[in-house]
C-alpha cells in the first residue's frame, strides 16, 4: 500500500483511515501506525501514552512493534514493554523522560521544558532536570 507522507512523515487523514487495523502497534484503537522507520520509532516513544488499552494489548502491540523494528531495521533495546511503560493517572505520560530515551532526545524534551543550561548536562543531569 503506497501512503502519501507530508514532509515530517506525518500521514495524512485518508491514508490514516484507508490503513487495515493489522499495521497499527494497538489495533481495536488503531493508535500507533508501524508503516515505515519513522513511524515504528514514534510508536515506540509515544507507547505510554496509549490509553484504554489493557495489559494483554499492550503486550500485543510490544510485539507488532518489535516485529516492525527488525523489518525497518530500528534499534530497540527494551525486552519488556513494561520498559516502555503506560500511562498512570495523575501524571501525563508524554511529561516523564524514560530512563532508556537517547540524550539527544532528552535535550529535546528539556528544549521544551525551557530548562536552563541544558546544553552543558550530561545524560544523567538532564534525566534529573526532566524528573523535577
Amino acid at each position: 500500500m503506497a501512503t502519501r507522507r507530508t514532509k515530517n512523515h506525518e500521514l495524512d487523514a485518508a491514508d490514516r483511515n484507508a490503513m487495515p487495523d493489522s499495521v497499527f502497534a494497538f489495533p481495536r484503537v488503531r493508535k500507533e501506525p508501524l508503516n515505515d522507520a519513522s513511524h515504528v520509532r514514534n510508536a515506540i516513544a509515544r507507547f505510554d501514552q496509549v490509553r484504554d488499552v489493557s495489559d494483554i494489548e499492550r503486550d500485543e502491540a510490544f510485539q507488532r512493534i518489535r516485529k516492525a523494528a527488525r523489518k525497518f531495521g530500528v534499534e530497540m533495546t527494551e525486552t519488556r514493554w513494561q520498559q516502555l511503560g503506560k500511562p498512570t493517572k495523575s501524571m501525563k505520560s508524554s511529561d516523564k523522560p524514560r530512563d532508556t530515551a537517547s540524550k539527544a532526545e532528552l535535550y529535546a524534551q528539556a528544549k521544551k521544558q525551557n530548562i536552563t543550561g541544558r546544553s552543558a548536562m550530561t545524560k544523567a543531569e538532564l534525566l534529573r532536570a526532566l524528573r523535577k
